[in-house]
């Protein structure tokens, strides 16, 4: 399933994407036509929260509707909608890992710059847009805007000192998230919090796609355009820290809990790796796939 959050008559709404991509199947509108109550939390990160139950009953929901003789009144087509970020306003900061691909750590400097150790970074809640949302170009405040394609996990449960061989029970699902950064800021401040946090440089989604439907994170096809020209062409398989042991070392001293999100780190091909660079400008589109969960879409600010 790829869970959603959108606007629909004013108001930010969960729900599931059909198998086509075509319409929106909100499930507290759905659950009162099938029993007068609405039964779920208003947001996706409450919604994960209530653990495997919630996909449960959204399993059996979704079988009820295709039963019941009254999907076409409950599916919204999606062009009826305004996508947010599959979690537009996280309880945490988003847990960033860099340098997780030896080809990206060289293009950033050279291979001695190739991490032994995870390398954890942040980017303030603040960030998160959603498909299709502008970046800011931020001018007033920087001339280098970046772009970073990432596979992100969402955390589903509650977890501490995890072990590896037990670290993909904890997920909930993934999503894409596009790293922007301000390069210039990023080598000013040295410390990456300010240059990675400016407003709206965290494009997320389109959707959590559940984790049922992806068996192996650490082998997906990731790629990055902007303006239909390939940037970033590669798969997970090459990260230097796959998933489990990202989760593992976070979670050594640290409480994970459901809706936590994980970068996880972008491959070659950043617009500062070009010579010249390829910084973006106004008016770029930059789009980001990644195979079995879909592509992420946003363009920058005039």
């Amino acid at each position: 399933m790829r869970f959603v959050t959108a606007e629909h008559n004013q108001k930010a709404r969960v729900g599931i994407l059909d198998t086509e991509g075509k319409k929106i199947l909100f499930i507290n509108d759905a659950e009162k036509a099938r029993s007068e109550k609405e039964i779920y939390p208003s947001s996706l990160v409450e919604c994960i929260a209530l653990g495997d139950p919630f996909i449960e009953q959204v399993n059996d929901l979704v079988d009820w509707v295709q039963t019941s003789g009254n999907m076409d009144s409950l599916y919204i087509p999606i062009e009826e909608v305004k996508w947010l970020a599959p979690i537009p306003k996280p309880s945490k900061n988003i847990f960033c890992v860099g340098k997780n691909y030896a080809e990206h750590a060289i293009e950033m400097g050279s291979p001695e710059d190739i991490p032994e150790h995870i390398m954890v970074f942040t980017k303030a809640p603040t960030t998160v847009i959603g498909p299709n949302e502008t970046i800011l170009n931020h001018h007033l405040v920087t001339s280098q805007l970046d772009y970073e394609g990432e596979l992100a996990v969402v955390i589903g449960k509650k977890g501490k000192e995890i072990k590896r061989e037990e670290a993909l029970d904890y997920v909930f699902g993934y999503t894409i998230i596009n790293d922007v950064t301000a390069r210039d800021l990023q080598a000013r401040h040295k410390q990456f919090f300010i240059g990675k946090s400016l407003d709206t440089t965290c494009p997320m989604g389109p959707w959590i796609i559940d984790k049922s439907e992806i068996i192996n994170p650490n082998r997906l096809n990731i790629e990055t355009k902007v303006n239909g020209e390939v940037r970033q062409s590669s798969n997970t398989e090459k990260f230097i820290f796959p998933v489990e042991e990202i989760i593992s070392v976070l979670s050594a001293g640290m409480t994970l809990e459901p809706g936590d999100i994980i970068a996880t780190g972008t491959p070659a091909g950043v617009g500062k790796g070009f010579k010249p660079p390829k910084f973006l400008q106004p008016g770029d589109q930059v789009e980001i796939t990644i195979e079995k969960i879909g592509t992420l879409t946003n363009k920058i600010q005039y």
